[in-house]
């Protein structure tokens, strides 16, 4: 089995790090319904393929949403028993014979790590103990919760690529809602010795810091910035969590997915490559640690088509949106990474909208992000050093094309090789003396 470093959270509360320091820049994918659908053939394939594309970090479920508990997974097994009341029961989870459930999920997990990524696993979806909109059925109270997420963290506890989620796409609005989370990170942390990270997946339009930002166990905050509008602003979550106290790290753990009906409906078209870079640039140059990519058809692991889930999941591997992800992770990692920060004085003035701008920098680089390729004037002298290197990134494709050198003092106007919707382009600013 592959042992990957644990996870932690860097000194200042910034990022995550590997245990020896390392930085970790997360680069996520969604496959909610992973367990629940996949075979051990296809599950290889996927992990395999989202390895080859530079995915650190895959989303899955354990009680997924589409009737995990009520339909059987690939191999005709469910995750839990039925008490004598004929409930599902999370204090009895099914591990007779060959090839339970969770013997399954154990396989999964450890291919995944061979593959160099992180499973950030979710105890259950959230309509197991909040319904609301989905299937159900609601199983949790607070102490089968607790039980259950002891015997998870018991059984993953030597598994070095685990993160916990709690949470599940929906809302906290009752007691129960809060006291089945809090029981379930309790116990977690009770079986696995606390040795894996915990956070917290929220409904859409919103950030776990919203309930959960001074919970003892939450390690870090994820943002839902959803699938309604087309017009990204989760820069405004991201920056909302930056400021928060006490200091943590955020990311968008679920943007808008490719190929995803614009607000869940199809008649409005489909968010495209354009729509999940910028989702991604946004995110990061605003203070995230890391960023998930999503598509539509592979969180679902579709295999019939309707106009609502439009491709097969193996056709949507090969998506440009996912394709792309890689550059992000590539241009952050290419720069010194513990000393970033969001910075938009770079910016001497921005737009609004579809074109706002965002910018980042360390001690010896800058970054500025214009989602349209629109001008924009840049304001020099924040580092140490005389001189500046510029050059274009194109997210893209990964190249850069260079630009000159600069005087690292006053404003300058930079114009991008080429604008309108999906010409996306990232100044890069380098001390060079």
């Amino acid at each position: 089995m592959e042992v990957l470093q644990r996870l932690k959270v860097s000194d200042h509360k910034r990022f995550l790090v590997q245990e020896d320091g390392t930085p970790f820049f997360w680069l996520g994918d969604t496959a909610w319904e992973l367990f629940h659908k996949l075979s051990r053939e296809e599950a290889t394939e996927y992990l395999r393929k989202r390895a080859e594309q530079k995915f650190n970090v895959v989303q899955a479920v354990a009680l997924s949403e589409f009737e995990g508990l009520t339909t059987d997974n690939y191999y005709g097994r469910r995750p839990l028993k039925q008490n004598e009341e004929g409930q599902y029961d999370p204090t009895l989870p099914d591990t007779e014979g060959d090839y339970h459930y969770w013997d399954h999920v154990d396989y999964i997990v450890d291919r995944a790590a061979e593959h160099g990524i992180y499973i950030a696993l979710l105890p259950t979806w959230g309509d197991k103990y909040n319904q609301a909109w989905g299937k159900g059925p609601v199983v949790f109270d607070g102490d089968n919760a607790r039980v259950y997420g002891k015997w998870l963290g018991e059984r993953y506890k030597d598994r070095t690529n685990i993160i916990w989620v709690l949470g599940g796409d929906r809302p906290l609005t009752t007691g129960l809602h809060f006291e089945v989370n809090r029981s379930l990170a309790a116990g977690l942390s009770e079986g696995d010795g606390g040795s894996n990270l915990i956070t917290f997946h929220p409904c859409g339009n919103t950030s776990s810091s919203l309930h959960m930002h001074d919970e003892s166990w939450l390690d870090f905050n994820m943002i839902q910035s959803g699938h309604h509008a087309q017009i990204r602003v989760n820069y405004s979550h991201v920056s909302a969590d930056y400021a928060k106290t006490p200091v943590k790290p955020t990311l968008d753990a679920e943007p808008c997915y490719e190929d995803h009906p614009i607000n869940f409906n199809e008649s409005n078209g489909y968010f495209d490559q354009a729509d999940v870079r910028q989702a991604a640039y946004y995110a990061v140059f605003s203070g995230a640690f890391g960023h998930t990519y999503g598509h539509h058809c592979i969180w679902s692991m579709t295999t019939e088509l309707t106009p609502y889930f439009i491709m097969h999941w193996r056709d949507a591997l090969n998506r440009p949106g996912a394709a792309q992800m890689q550059h992000v992770r590539e241009l952050m990692e290419s720069h010194s990474f513990l000393d970033r920060e969001p910075d938009q004085s770079l910016l001497a003035a921005n737009l609004e909208g579809a074109n706002y701008m965002v910018a980042t920098r360390g001690e010896r680089y800058g970054l500025i992000y214009s989602p349209n390729g629109l001008a924009f004037t840049a304001v020099l002298g924040k580092w140490i050093g005389s001189r500046l290197r510029a050059a274009w990134f194109d997210p893209r494709t990964g190249e850069y094309s260079r630009i000159g050198e600069y005087g690292n003092s006053g404003e300058v106007r930079f114009t991008p090789p080429t604008s309108g919707r999906g010409n996306d382009w990232v100044l890069e600013l380098s001390v060079i003396e």
